[in-house]
């Protein structure tokens, strides 16, 4: 087998490139039929061939030194800005790549599509800063990368922001205008809460289309690849103040995908005003979302507030074609939050619209303890009620939203805070009672204001799955321009229960649906 050295590569790969257009050229200029060019289709036949093939894990062990790097190191690799990509086609868009080491030794492929050609991008020593790191022999031509991010002059026309990234498994980043990064969104997940261990699919190559002057969207094509399934994405990306990026999905499953979340969604809770931890941190609340929104298939809007679980802890809303679910972050008051650095106040929440009939399933939410603010811990994504089966084409087609403001999701008012409490008599000293507590929500937005002057129009409707509702009240709260609700719930030892609630004015729903588990030990 002939060694190819990285010079004989980039010769060979500019020779192609080369001899691709002057082939275009001179079939142009004799009438000769050309190639089609590269398209969907194409990523679609490749992942439908691979899941006709055993499954083969990527290599993963990486040269010296990069098989050791620390966070510290790795950090302190920087893809040089003066040699990004995608700037010769004179678009908006420009391309960074990722180093492969510390938590990314799986190398992935990207190539530019120029013309319709696709062109793989080589592992060049001089496209990165490596800092204090010593690399003394020169590293494979075909080392590759760890993943990508485009930027785009998202806040300023003068500066390129960074837009997405795609970095490990089937990870991606995105941002609107004003945003910092929080969640994150992934291709697929596999075995998140079932009883095997989680799967993490891997986009194991990219295409990206040289973007054209004045284009207002990039559009980026993957291939996915796991043990379970084989699969092609396309990523239509349009910044905004709330970048939406359309996502169309082609899966081909080897193995019986039982337990498959479409659409993830994955966060971090620590704490919060509803679920606080002992810490003697001066930060209040710690979150990258506080909540999980959902439109059903019927039209219910339902709210639930995460939190940081002393176990993990699973929720399910089966639903039928829903409208939309995703993690969001409400509470965008800094003073709540206090962090000059992560600023977490202005880290977007991510939601999405299935396009077509996702037909029967249900949201499901996992909420897994986390000792501090440095470890995902929330997962959120949609269970279609029948397994897909090897041989089995499937597709799905949603919208990601990198949603800022919480008032444009739906008309009605919102639950913009939680607080639980033992349910004591005003001035008693007395012990609580494990077994009861008060919940007290907060509504605002929608009509509320309008109820002001004759508060005994609004209407308390909660319920309970198990135990007793032993008391209610709710009063205007002019301070959040809405009303505050309380409700005293008792369980027995033991009982777990789903609380929900939310305000009415005679037949007419006035808000969102506020939903909360409880249990007592």
């Amino acid at each position: 087998m002939m060694n190819l050295s990285r010079r004989t590569l980039l010769q060979s790969l500019l020779a192609a490139t080369a001899l691709s257009a002057s082939s275009q050229a001179f079939a142009q200029q004799n009438g000769v039929p050309q190639p089609n060019p590269f398209r969907y289709e194409d990523v679609v036949r490749r992942a439908r061939e691979l899941s006709t093939a055993p499954f083969e894990a990527p290599p993963s062990q990486l040269p010296e030194p990069l098989n050791r790097l620390s966070f510290d190191d790795y950090r302190d690799i920087r893809f040089r800005t003066d040699r990004a990509l995608l700037g010769s086609g004179n678009g908006p868009f420009r391309m960074h790549l990722f180093h492969l080491g510390f938590l990314y030794p799986r190398p992935v492929t990207v190539n530019i599509i120029r013309d319709g050609v696709p062109t793989p991008v080589p592992y060049q020593r001089e496209l990165f800063d490596y800092g204090r790191n010593k690399i003394e022999r020169p590293l494979p031509v075909n080392l590759g990368f760890a993943g990508f991010r485009l930027h785009y002059p998202l806040n300023d026309p003068k500066v390129m922001d960074e837009l997405i990234a795609f970095l490990g498994a089937s990870y991606f980043r995105f941002l609107g205008a004003g945003q910092k990064y929080g969640l994150s969104a992934r291709g697929l997940a596999i075995n998140v809460e079932g009883g095997e261990a989680e799967e993490f699919p891997h986009f194991r190559e990219f295409w990206v289309e040289m973007p054209k002057p004045n284009d207002d969207r990039a559009v980026i094509f993957a291939l996915l690849d796991s043990p379970s399934v084989a699969g092609a994405y396309r990523f239509d990306i349009y910044p905004s103040k709330e970048t939406t990026i359309d996502v169309t999905a082609t899966l081909f499953p080897r193995q019986p995908l039982t337990n498959v979340g479409l659409a993830p969604l994955t966060s971090m809770y620590f704490g919060g005003e509803n679920d606080r931890k002992p810490t003697d941190d001066f930060r209040m609340e710690l979150h990258d979302s506080d909540g999980l929104l959902m439109h059903s298939g019927a039209g219910e809007w339902i709210w639930r507030p995460i939190r940081n679980p002393a176990k993990k802890t699973i929720s399910s809303f089966s639903d039928n074609n829903p409208r939309g679910f995703g993690l969001m972050q409400r509470d965008r008051v800094f003073e709540h939050y206090q962090d000059l650095e992560a600023h977490y106040h202005q880290r977007p929440g991510y939601w999405v619209e299935p396009v077509g009939q996702w037909g029967e399933g249900w949201v499901e939410l996992v909420e897994i303890p986390t000792a501090d603010e440095t470890q995902d811990n929330i997962v959120a994504y949609w269970q279609p009620n029948r397994p897909y089966e090897p041989g089995q084409e499937v597709v799905i087609a949603y919208r990601l939203r990198a949603a800022a403001a919480i008032g444009g999701m739906h008309p009605g008012g919102k639950a913009v805070n939680t607080f639980q409490t033992p349910p004591r008599a005003s001035g008693s000293n007395a012990p609580s009672d494990p077994r009861h507590r008060r919940f007290i929500v907060d509504f605002a937005g929608g009509d509320l204001s309008y109820y002001f002057s004759a508060p005994e129009q609004v209407q308390l409707v909660p319920s309970t799955s198990t135990g007793q509702i032993t008391n209610t009240f709710i009063m205007p709260n002019p301070h959040i321009d809405g009303f505050r609700a309380a409700i005293d719930v008792r369980l027995e030892p033991g009982q777990s229960t789903d609380l929900r609630a939310f305000l009415r004015a005679g037949n007419r729903a006035l808000t969102e649906t506020w939903t909360y588990p409880w249990f007592v030990e």
